[in-house]
């Protein structure tokens, strides 16, 4: 990694809606990773770590630095990995730099959530004074007491101390003088993104108190609290906090299960839910957010066009089952039987007499089926 691009890991495919996440001080990425493999089923997922932490250079800010220039240093990174737009969930810090980046890049934030974060920290004084406590005196003794700041008593992540321990003090420091002077609650409702907010009701650095403030500035923002959780809320709850995410994040699913129903109909989306397994679950997921949810909803082509296509994709394969539902499909998109007739006789030059034969036979089922003998 170059000294002048913050440190990430990325998981998902490359062509999934990419999401940031962001860390909490004195933490790494590893904050993450009981979710991050989760959330990457379905997005291109790009977790980060703060300057002089985990692996990013610690000269990357220094004495005096704001939440905009971390802010500034996450729009890089975003920017050289071709990333133009992205949803974005971060903690603590990570979650004051989302809010930042949707006052002020708004066209760069498609959807924010802020977790166990705040549009203050409660002043200054406190920052300005742990700053000065770690630069004269190094992480150790502020590492002890991570466990008590960060989760509820008896509860610990012995990794993510061990990167308390490990960042680079003066690198921590600039990221206090950045918590120091951050307050956005005067600017809160100019964010335009949909917004979560997620308390950890156990959490006192940003109790939920800090947390409703943000749900009840921003326009049309969602308030979660979480029982049980504390300030690092993805490592104490991660199934709760990925609960939440889900459900703020996969509005390209609602959309696309939308759409599978209006085309195939309620009832073959309903066997196949029924259907469904632990084991096929993230690939029903799959089919909804990016067939139903990308491809389908594309405005460029038709339903009617895009019915054409899928008929003849599937008698050049030979996937009559499939060809028996889009048949039924393609009648819900408004073809006449004549026009799926004439579909099928095109598949004849093009994909075989023999495919074409088994094609209208599976269509003419259906369409009896559908339409009586006379479709």
């Amino acid at each position: 990694m170059t000294d002048t691009v913050l440190n990430h890991r990325a998981e998902g495919p490359t062509s999934a809606p990419p999401l940031l996440l962001g860390p909490s001080l004195g933490t790494s990425y590893a904050l993450w990773d009981r979710v991050a493999p989760e959330l990457s089923a379905t997005h291109r997922v790009i977790r980060w770590d703060l300057p002089g932490h985990g692996g990013s250079a610690a000269g990357l800010i220094g004495p005096g630095a704001t939440v905009g220039d971390l802010a500034d240093l996450v729009l890089a990174l975003a920017d050289s990995l071709g990333i133009e737009r992205f949803a974005y969930a971060g903690v603590s810090l990570g979650g004051a730099v989302g809010l930042h980046l949707a006052v002020h890049h708004p066209e760069r934030v498609s959807s924010l959530a802020a977790i166990c974060s705040s549009a203050h920290f409660n002043g200054s004084k406190p920052w300005e004074e742990r700053a000065a406590r770690v630069r004269g005196e190094g992480l150790d003794g502020l590492a002890e007491s991570a466990d008590a700041r960060w989760f509820t008593s008896g509860f610990t992540v012995p990794e993510l101390v061990q990167d308390h321990r490990d960042a680079d003090p003066e690198a921590y420091a600039a990221c206090c003088d950045a918590l120091a002077a951050f307050d956005l609650r005067e600017r809160l409702a100019e964010i335009s993104a949909p917004t979560l907010l997620i308390a950890g009701r156990e959490d006192p650095a940003t109790p939920p108190a800090h947390l409703r403030e943000i749900a009840d500035a921003v326009p049309g923002a969602a308030l979660v609290e979480i029982p049980g959780a504390s300030h690092l809320a993805p490592a104490q709850c991660p199934e709760a906090v990925l609960t939440a995410l889900r459900a703020h994040f996969d509005g390209g699913a609602k959309r696309g299960m939308e759409v599978r129903r209006e085309v195939l109909g309620d009832a073959h989306v309903d066997r196949a839910q029924a259907r469904q397994t632990p084991f096929t679950a993230r690939f029903q997921d799959f089919i909804s957010r990016y067939a139903w949810g990308e491809i389908w909803t594309d405005p460029t082509l038709s339903r009617r066009e895009r019915s054409m296509i899928t008929l003849t994709a599937l008698v050049a394969h030979g996937h009559y089952d499939e060809l028996a539902m889009h048949v039924r499909a393609a009648r819900r998109n408004g073809l006449t039987p004549e026009e799926i007739g004439a579909v099928l006789l095109q598949t004849a030059v093009y994909c075989g007499v023999p495919a074409a034969n088994s094609a209208f036979a599976t269509a003419q089922r259906v369409l009896a089926e559908e339409d009586g003998p006379a479709g």
